[in-house]
């Protein structure tokens, strides 16, 4: 059974009469419902009439509504005033604010940080374009593009609609990284018209983190956006999500005594963020995965449509096997998904290798129910919360930011994407390190230091340009 989620987390307003004593009443309908309570909060009462909030979680929006009726059914003397979803509220005018970092309280603050005092500053970055990463917020800025043509796994929704997770993105890096980043959606799915936006903006910003653009698009625009930028350009569907996975599964291999360079990975989603992770995993040592897309498995015979699509039939399933996703598990160690929900079944996972690996990402819902998934893995992942082993891209980009900006790196290399996973999984100690806890908290505060400390030191001993 799927477990509630905070995520869906609601709060339902009633009044009701007191003899039917609602407090005692309202805790068993949810349950039974299948909810979670959270809060049972009593906001009006008198002699024989009250009024209550109810907050739980549910399963998903349909749930939500599900507990609401078995609450107003339970009793003709309850009556529903209003049902709140807590992540609208929560959405309410949105998650991001603009504050000043300097007092502006007298005219000599205002002479100092603006006219006439700010034009002196103004024609030293004019004389010295390099003085802006000193002289304004351009070190430590980051802007977060996308053209919502792949959120999530919504599809393609629109920049208006990529608008909340921009800005979630945007919160995380300044709660985990301290870095201030601005969700920038851009109104075209243009290649070029993107990546002429992205140069005409550049100036103000210290990064690009390039997000939610669909592939093949996604590959050309970072690797133009890379060459024409002197500053770092960093697509973290592919990049992130690759560094967490290598993480990841380097903790699990640990764990069940296994050689990356020996075990058979298959992956499921051969994407952006499936591509990405399939070059790190070589990269790092990896010699047998296979990689699945909605039509198949990808070998030597299947069409070359793309450079990204021909690197991956070059450099995976040595094989060439043309088979189901099923087949491909057959005695395979290692599952990857960042594809599509429910695809896996039961009897998969079954057959593969004993002490499998099962990292199914696909958001909201996984590949397979982790639950049906841990009967017969070793370990298993996913990118949700409310499950162990939460495989998610905050534990890298935050980090990865710091060390960037606070580098002047201009150029995200695969060396440093290897350097961050490695950095992430040695945030696991091996007192730590077992079957539900193979990667760090999100809220571990040693991991955005460790991945930054890890990217300036191979900055360091490498000496790229500069901004």
């Amino acid at each position: 059974m799927k477990s509630t989620s905070p995520g869906y987390g609601i709060t339902i307003r009633i009044d009701t009469d007191m003899s039917i004593a609602p407090t005692s009443l309202i805790p068993a309908v949810v349950a039974a419902a299948g909810g979670t309570l959270t809060a049972l909060d009593v906001v009006e009462s008198n002699q024989d009439h009250v009024t209550i909030d109810i907050t739980c979680d549910a399963i998903d929006a349909d749930h939500g509504v599900e507990i609401t009726d078995a609450i107003k059914a339970a009793s003709p003397q309850i009556n529903i005033r209003n049902v709140s979803d807590r992540t609208f509220l929560l959405h309410l005018g949105g998650k991001l604010e603009v504050r000043s970092k300097v007092p502006l309280k007298t005219r000599d603050d205002l002479s100092r940080a603006y006219t006439p005092g700010v034009a002196r500053v103004c024609l030293a970055i004019a004389k010295d374009k390099s003085d802006a990463r000193h002289l304004t917020i351009k070190r430590n800025t980051v802007a977060v593009v996308t053209d919502g043509s792949a959120v999530l796994g919504l599809g393609n929704i629109g920049p208006e609609a990529a608008m909340p997770v921009m800005e979630g993105k945007a919160a995380l890096f300044k709660r985990f990284g301290n870095v201030d980043a601005w969700p920038i959606c851009l109104d075209t799915q243009d290649t070029e018209e993107i990546i002429k936006a992205v140069q005409w903006i550049a100036p103000g910003f210290g990064g690009i983190n390039l997000e939610d653009i669909s592939a093949p698009r996604c590959f050309e625009i970072e690797a133009r956006l890379k060459e024409l930028l002197d500053i770092p350009v960093f697509h973290d569907d592919q990049h992130g999500t690759a560094i967490v996975v290598l993480a990841a599964l380097i903790n699990s291999l640990k764990l069940v005594k296994k050689n990356l360079a020996d075990v058979r990975i298959v992956l499921s989603g051969a994407g952006a963020a499936g591509n990405a992770i399939i070059r790190l995993l070589i990269l790092q040592g990896a010699t047998h995965v296979i990689a699945f897309d909605s039509k198949g498995s990808i070998h030597k015979g299947s069409p070359r449509s793309n450079p990204m699509r021909e690197w991956l039939i070059d450099n995976t399933n040595p094989e060439s096997r043309d088979c189901t996703l099923g087949e491909a598990l057959v005695n395979a160690d290692v599952f990857i998904g960042v594809s599509a929900p429910n695809i896996l079944k039961e009897s998969d996972v079954a057959a593969m290798a004993p002490d499998s690996i099962v990292l199914a990402m696909a958001n909201p819902d996984p590949e397979i129910d982790p639950v049906i998934a841990s009967r017969h893995a070793r370990i298993v992942g996913t990118g949700r919360s409310d499950y162990p082993n939460q495989i998610n891209n905050v534990l890298a980009f935050p980090g990865i930011f710091r060390g960037l900006l606070d580098a002047g790196v201009t150029k995200v290399t695969d060396e440093m994407l290897a350097m961050a996973a490695n950095a992430i999984a040695g945030c696991v100690s091996e007192e730590q390190l077992n079957a539900t806890f193979i990667i760090p908290s999100v809220f571990d505060p040693a991991v955005t230091p460790a991945v930054a400390n890890a990217v300036i030191a191979l900055a360091k001993a490498s000496k790229p340009a500069r901004a």
